[in-house]
């Protein structure tokens, strides 16, 4: 098969590319993978807490710390606040192919960052300019229409970068710590730790980073009422039910007992409906279609 764009091809001629399908070339890192279609995020109450627990780091250029348990929301509402998963399908393999910079990432100026589990200090040490020089490169683009350092000096050391976000916190190590407070000592730019729950215990042991923590945020699971109104608009009621809506009402209430407001238990759970719904041909959300979707799932034994 020919390439779908010969001008940006790593194949030269007569080659067919046969050499990667050897078991030693391993991933081709030239973008995101490609993502799975999701519900529309959902604006909380707990992701509002966080909206101003983030604009409050930003704005006191302090480090934050926000931690809870697995499955509340924590990242999702990290990346949303960043715009992470717009400025990664932006960035283009190729750059001289460039749509507009997103406009969400213009309104939040924060990078987002995740270290790997077996992060090294080399790992860190240039993970972190990377992702702040790129978010004040892109800036300037908007701003400027071109990428100059050495005129536009405002984006030099990653200067117009307002925020850093570290997701999985728990993660780094003593020495990666302290590459995050040195960091933070060089520039300007607020710092946000997330992780979960006993990282504040942990890091009162370093009290050069635990002094510069202005401000802590614990993102809780979501309460029953508004767990209701989430999945109420994710699951409409029909006006044709002949029990008076008893049965959808029963079958949302169950929802909610079982993930107990875990986010990612609802996601969990609601793919698993959607799929029974779609296989039986029914349209209608009935406590028997989440008994047997609750089957399916690691919860439901």
């Amino acid at each position: 098969m020919k390439p779908t764009d010969p001008t940006h091809s790593v194949l030269g001629p007569g080659d067919d590319g046969r050499r990667f399908l050897t078991p030693d070339t391993g991933e081709l890192n030239l973008g995101p993978p490609p993502q799975r279609p999701r519900p529309p995020f959902q604006l909380t109450r707990e992701h509002r807490r966080f909206t101003e627990f983030a604009d409050a780091v930003r704005a006191h250029r302090y480090i934050g710390l926000c931690w809870g348990p697995p499955g509340v929301g924590k990242t999702l509402s990290a990346r949303h606040y960043a715009g992470a998963d717009a400025w990664e399908l932006w960035q283009p393999p190729f750059p001289e192919h460039l749509d507009p910079v997103p406009e969400r990432v213009l309104e939040s100026r924060t990078a987002f960052f995740t270290p790997t589990v077996s992060a090294s200090v080399r790992e860190i040490d240039q993970g972190l300019p990377r992702a702040c020089q790129q978010i004040s490169y892109a800036l300037d683009y908007a701003e400027h229409g071109v990428v100059d350092p050495f005129i536009h000096r405002e984006s030099r050391s990653s200067g117009r970068t307002e925020l850093l976000i570290i997701d999985e916190a728990d993660r780094l190590k003593t020495t990666g710590l302290e590459q995050v407070r040195d960091y933070f000592d060089r520039h300007t730019m607020g710092v946000i730790l997330i992780g979960m729950p006993g990282i504040e215990k942990r890091l009162a042991r370093y009290p050069q980073l635990y002094s510069r923590i202005g401000f802590a945020h614990e993102y809780r699971q979501l309460a029953p009422e508004e767990l209701t109104a989430v999945l109420a608009r994710r699951f409409p009621s029909g006006n044709d039910e002949a029990d008076g809506g008893l049965g959808h009402a029963t079958a949302i209430a169950t929802i909610v007992r079982i993930t107990g407001g875990n986010f990612r238990l609802v996601d969990r759970l609601t793919t698993q409906i959607e799929r029974v719904q779609t296989v039986n041909a029914i349209a209608r959300l009935t406590p028997e279609i989440v008994d047997t979707a609750r089957r399916a799932l690691l919860i439901g034994h």
